[in-house]
């Protein structure tokens, strides 16, 4: 940079001298003394400064760092208008994850006992699935035990779906990855499968604490195959399943069940939680806008996206899960380039605390969320810093701005 500056000041240098030869040299008749004083006096009018294009930079994977780089000066931390409790300053996290670990047999991500208990010996899988309107319906979605659903860029948004303690014959379509996946496989002890990200966010994939245990399809990495979907373009035929996915795991030796997430499980919420039948949630109008409406008879949300029902292909049935958490996190534009548009790469910076809110059963319970240090799994807490208790099932996570009106009708 030093050399940079050096040398763009003695360039301007050796051209105001120039010019002033020239101008000096103006009132001779000469012509060809007169034709280079014209040409000097063009290259006066020239700029010195070389156009300030941002580049792409690395945005930090880690929680010690809570900002990112950005292309306008957004405040790094926006307000909400709820403010999220602050946990009691008692509470030791390390005591109630040990307090609130899964029972033997029981899946820590669903709270439901298995037929085989073996399957919580697995690893989990995080898979990254395509939202794009182009991509659905999207198959095995109903068989994760976790979908974390995010803000991508333009208004689509993207799942990352947890495999664990249930079987997919199909899962996809499989999608890149986003700056947000340099942490859900650290909250689920889970290793990726994506096909691919953007150069910067590859390079701090492949620098991370959990990059040995990823599978890209980018690198002819196994665990993937093609299919002709109709009416689906190339980039939306990309799919795996539970059978291949625990075949690799094994072959590369990934073993080992996940850590107690503290995630609590009763069969009902408590008396003072308020009315929630209907959950709107506004990500985009065009593309991803998503609203849940209880099924009172079934005990479980059903899912529409854009006014219509979200259908899993494999079932030819509409999405439904007992849980909804609506999360509220800072999202940090960055300089990150992630398509031929232009668009830039979000951070949403999943780490310390914030609001909540989890719906179960026709209702909502206000809350917090936890994670205090990038080891640490996310945690959800009430107002006494005791745990949320989910009700006995799969969990549909959607993260949201801090600044998005999520609408609950009663």
């Amino acid at each position: 940079m030093v050399i940079l500056l050096r040398t763009l000041r003695l360039e301007s240098t050796l051209r105001m001298s120039v010019c002033r030869l020239a101008v000096n040299l103006l009132p001779l008749k000469l012509l060809a003394v007169s034709l280079i004083a014209v040409l000097a006096l063009a290259a006066c009018n020239r700029s010195t400064t070389p156009e300030a294009t941002p580049s792409p930079l690395p945005v930090p994977a880690t929680s010690e760092v809570a900002t990112a780089i950005q292309p306008t000066a957004t405040p790094t931390k926006a307000p909400t208008a709820t403010p999220a409790p602050s946990p009691s300053p008692t509470f030791d996290l390390m005591t109630f994850l040990a307090t609130n670990a899964a029972p033997e047999g029981v899946s820590p991500f669903t709270g439901l006992p298995v037929a085989d208990a073996t399957v919580l010996d697995r690893m989990p899988a995080a898979v990254k699935i395509s939202n794009s309107p182009l991509a659905r319906p999207q198959s095995g979605l109903s068989e994760a035990d976790v979908v974390i659903e995010h803000l991508a860029e333009g208004g689509i948004t993207r799942f990352t779906a947890i495999y664990h303690s249930q079987d997919a014959e199909r899962i996809g379509s499989v999608r890149s990855a986003r700056l947000i996946d340099l942490e859900i496989p650290v909250l689920f002890d889970a290793f990726l499968v994506y096909s691919g990200a953007s150069g910067d966010v590859e390079r701090m994939i492949e620098n991370s604490d959990f990059a040995p245990f990823t599978l890209s399809d980018e690198r002819k990495d196994p665990g993937f195959y093609r299919l002709d979907v109709p009416g689906h373009a190339y980039e939306h035929t990309l799919f795996t399943d539970s059978e291949i996915l625990t075949r690799v795991a094994e072959q590369e030796n990934w073993t080992g069940p996940p850590r107690s997430m503290g995630w609590a499980w009763s069969d009902s919420p408590p008396d003072d939680a308020q009315p929630a039948v209907a959950i709107e949630i506004p990500y985009s109008s065009e593309y991803s806008d998503v609203q849940y409406d209880y099924d009172s008879e079934a005990g479980v949300y059903r899912r529409s996206i854009l006014g219509e029902p979200h259908i899993d292909d494999l079932t030819g049935e509409q999405l439904a899960t007992p849980n909804v958490v609506v999360l509220y996190v800072n999202h940090v534009p960055t300089l990150i380039v992630e398509d031929l548009l232009g668009s830039k790469s979000v951070q949403i910076q999943l780490w310390e605390q914030g609001r909540m809110q989890l719906f179960r059963d026709g209702t909502v319970q206000e809350g917090t969320w936890t994670r205090p240090r990038r080891e640490d799994p996310l945690v959800f807490l009430d107002e006494d810093a005791n745990a949320l208790e989910l009700k006995p099932g799969p969990v549909w996570i959607e993260i949201v701005p801090l600044d998005m009106e999520v609408t609950v009708g009663e």
